[in-house]
This record gives C-alpha cells, sequence and structure tokens, in this order.
C-alpha cells in the first residue's frame, strides 16, 4: 500500500547545520514560496493559454469544416490543368490584382492557392501576424475557382482568429502581455515544483510514490500526490512550450533574437542574385519552374514567388508541415532556367534548426496528428494540474489553517546569499522584462501585506 504523509515538514535550516544542508534547506523554501505564490497567480492566465492553445492545435480540422468547399476539390475528374491556367483563372476575378505566391495542390483532392496582392481594402502592410492577402481557391481539374478568403500567411480567417487569441486576446500587444506574463514565470514554478517533489526522494520516499499516483491516500495527500506526479510527467512539455512562446514574445523576444543572433543561430537568408533578362527571350512560367525546382529534389508542397519585375528571380520553396524537416529553396533565372542560389535544411546552424523545431512542436506540427495529441494532453493535463492545486490552496485556506502563503524567505538568507539571489533576480529581468516588473511588484506587495500583518498583531497584542 502506498501511503502519503499529511503534510510534508521542509529541511531544517537551523543554527549548527552545516552550509550544504542549510542552502538545501533555503532552496526547498524558496521553491516552495515561488511555486505556491507566483503559481496562484499565474495559473488564471495559463489556464487560458492552455485553452486557446488547445483549439489553435486543431485549427487545421477546424479549417476543413469551416471550409472543406474552398479547400477541396469535389470531384477528380482527368488530369490537373497546367498550373498557369489555374492562376489565370483567380487573375480572371480580380484582373488589377497581382500574384504574390502559389501553393500548388500537393494532395489529389485538394485545390491550388492562388495568394493575390493589391486588393484594395486589405492590410498589406502589417507584420507577419497580420499581413493580409487574397487567397483564391482554384480547382486543378476544372480551372474553376471555388471560393476565396482573407488569409495572413496563408492561414484562412478561423486559424487566424484562433492565434490572436491564444497570443493576444485580441487585444494587439496589450493582450500579449499576458502570454508573455505566463511564459516567464512558468519555467521558475515547474522548477520549483520539481524541487519540492523530487525532494521527497531525498527524503526516502520510495521511487513509486514519487513516479505513481496514489490509489489509496485521501483528502489533501491524495490531491497533492497526483498533482505533483503529473506535474513531473508535464514539466519538459511545459518547460518547452514556455521557452518556445518566449521567442514570439514582446519584450524577451527581442532579447531571444539577440542571443540567438550572438549564438549565429538566426535562420540564413535566401540570396538573391541579379537578373540580366535576355534579349528576346520569355520568362519561364509557373509550370517550367515547378518543373525545375523538382528536378533539384525539392519535394512536396511548394510555394512559388514568381518575379514582378524584368529584372527579379523566381523563387520556389519547400513549404510542407511536418517530419522530415524540409526547408530547401531555390532561386531560378527566369530566362535561363539555371538555380543561381540554394539553401537547404543542411545550411541551418544547430541554433536556427533547434528553433525551427521547437516552433514547429509549440504549433502543432512537427508530426502531424501525434503532436496535436501531444499537445492536447498537456493542455487537459495542465487544467487538471491547476484544478489540484487550487483545490490544495482552498484545504488550506484561513478558516482551517489561518495561513494561505507559504512564509517569505529572504530574512532567512545570509547576506552573500541575498545578493546573489538580487543579481541573479536582476539579469532574468533584464532578459524577460515582464518577469522582472511583475517580480519588483509582487516583493512590493508581499512586503506591503507583511507589514501590515506585523502591525496588526502588534496592535492586537497591545
Amino acid at each position: 500500500m502506498t501511503t502519503i504523509p499529511a503534510e510534508p515538514s521542509p529541511p531544517r535550516a537551523g543554527v549548527g547545520t552545516p552550509d550544504r544542508k542549510r542552502s538545501g534547506a533555503l532552496l526547498w523554501l524558496l521553491a516552495r514560496r515561488v511555486h505556491f505564490t507566483a503559481g496562484l497567480l499565474v495559473a488564471p492566465f495559463l489556464a487560458v493559454l492552455a485553452l486557446t492553445g488547445l483549439a489553435y492545435a486543431f485549427s487545421p480540422q477546424i479549417n476543413d469544416v469551416l471550409y472543406g468547399d474552398k479547400l477541396y476539390v469535389e470531384a477528380q475528374t482527368g488530369s490537373p490543368r497546367p498550373l498557369s491556367e489555374q492562376v489565370e483563372a483567380a487573375l480572371a476575378v480580380h484582373p488589377d490584382a497581382y500574384v504574390t505566391s502559389v501553393v500548388p495542390a500537393d494532395e489529389p483532392d485538394r485545390t491550388t492557392e492562388v495568394v493575390l496582392g493589391g486588393i484594395e481594402g486589405l492590410n498589406e502592410t502589417g507584420s507577419d501576424f497580420s499581413s493580409e492577402s487574397l487567397t483564391v481557391y482554384v480547382d486543378p481539374y476544372t480551372g474553376g475557382v471555388n471560393g476565396e478568403l482573407v488569409t495572413v500567411d496563408n492561414r484562412p480567417p478561423a486559424q487566424v482568429w484562433l492565434r490572436e487569441f491564444h497570443g493576444n486576446l485580441h487585444l494587439g500587444d496589450v493582450g500579449r502581455l499576458y502570454s508573455e506574463f505566463v511564459a516567464s514565470w512558468l519555467p521558475f514554478i515547474v522548477l520549483g515544483g520539481l524541487v519540492l517533489w523530487l525532494g521527497r526522494r531525498a527524503r526516502g520516499r520510495s521511487l513509486r510514490t514519487v513516479l505513481v499516483p496514489s490509489f489509496t491516500a485521501r483528502g489533501r495527500g491524495r490531491d497533492r500526490s497526483w498533482h505533483g506526479v503529473l506535474g513531473l510527467w508535464l514539466a519538459v512539455g511545459l518547460l518547452g512550450i514556455s521557452i518556445t512562446g518566449l521567442t514570439w514574445s514582446n519584450y524577451a523576444g527581442g532579447r531571444v533574437d539577440a542571443a540567438i543572433t550572438a549564438l549565429n543561430g538566426k535562420t540564413p537568408w535566401l540570396s538573391m542574385p541579379e537578373v540580366t533578362p535576355a534579349d528576346g527571350a520569355e520568362p519561364i512560367g509557373f509550370d517550367r519552374a515547378v518543373e525545375v525546382a523538382r528536378s533539384e529534389g525539392l519535394q512536396g508542397e511548394l510555394t512559388l514567388v514568381p518575379p514582378h519585375t524584368a529584372e527579379e528571380p523566381f523563387v520556389v520553396k519547400e513549404s510542407s508541415d511536418g517530419l522530415p524537416i524540409r526547408k530547401t529553396s531555390v532561386v531560378i533565372d527566369p530566362y535561363t532556367e539555371q538555380v543561381t542560389a540554394r539553401l537547404g535544411w543542411e545550411d541551418y546552424p544547430l541554433m536556427a534548426k533547434l528553433t525551427s523545431i521547437g516552433i514547429a512542436a509549440h504549433g502543432g506540427t512537427l508530426f502531424g496528428l501525434a503532436n496535436q495529441l501531444a499537445l492536447a494532453l498537456l493542455a487537459v493535463g495542465s487544467l487538471v494540474l491547476l484544478g489540484l492545486g487550487y483545490r490544495m490552496w482552498w484545504q488550506r485556506r484561513p478558516s482551517r489553517s489561518g495561513r494561505t502563503l507559504p512564509a517569505p524567505v529572504w530574512r532567512t538568507l545570509s547576506v552573500p546569499m541575498l545578493v546573489l539571489v538580487i543579481l541573479a533576480a536582476g539579469a532574468l529581468g533584464w532578459a524577460m522584462p515582464v518577469f522582472g516588473v511583475t517580480l519588483v511588484a509582487f516583493v512590493v506587495l508581499d512586503g506591503t501585506v507583511g507589514a501590515l500583518r506585523r502591525r496588526r498583531a502588534r496592535v492586537g497584542a497591545a
């Protein structure tokens, strides 16, 4: 039978305790303070991120339900028409527009996506997160137009809406603070929880107790067992989501970019050699560009970016999601059909590869449905984890224990240790400004509340 004690006791850090034991005790107390207090404040925002992230992870399936009539063909009859004819069909609907990119159907039942610019009323000058285009969906077998949607980076409206809802609650840059707040604090909450839970093993608990939740304990002991074990199994996923999420943040994201640049880890740029128009020569069309790209080994879904002037090249990129990762891009001289530049996955620095893999996993596109299901388990598991945490907090409410928060640790630190903690907090606050500002606010609020409590106690004792 597995038993869970009613309340684990922290290691003692009294006078005469060896430095190593005292340091361990202080670490335990600090972890308990951060995990409990910060977790209590961050949990509501984390719950919102988990729910919105869960919806966004399955946005491809949502797209199929909402826009299936545009994304898929009605019937596969005969051979696909030339790609140039499909593009002309899209331009016939919008004769004043120009083609920014074309994504040929990579599966027999899919439509071709012709992305147009120069459409009145679209926001074409925004960032990668908000720059709008008009995507026309063409049946490759009939050449007919199935429909059109305003898209952002080829994402249909529902997917764009879910992405913005997850990232900023549709509140713009101000709204992005909530997700950066969670992503900044989550690593410390997770690490604090690991210190507390794995400390049970150091205090003589069995490995089974640490890795497997108790089915026999009752009350708060049962909740703590399930909370600790679930947190342990979700820790890697939560840390990964937090770190990759910081790359999109307003403030910490800039620090991350600077660090990646310093480590030579930025995604390399595809060079664009100049094109010299040949006298009397006609530039190649979309069909020939696809043939050249395929002969160069490009596979899966392709995105074609045509030249808009006589001096510009034709660019073809691999754009399929999932594994194996294919990121090859080629630059084609439209007059000679020669590949003048090439950039492949093998040209990415290690840090750029890791960043690309992490972002793909965060978005649920790294290994298809399995990735989506993993994110769903992480989201649902996080919600259960938060529910158990709040339940344990409620079980310790003042009417039962007289205290809801762990006692402050700062006054128990030696001067050198306190200086070290302040320097570390300052460095982390610089790297993650939202973390730094909220940490200062928490310390000020915590100190104010503590002072008021002590004053009330003195008045009551007088």
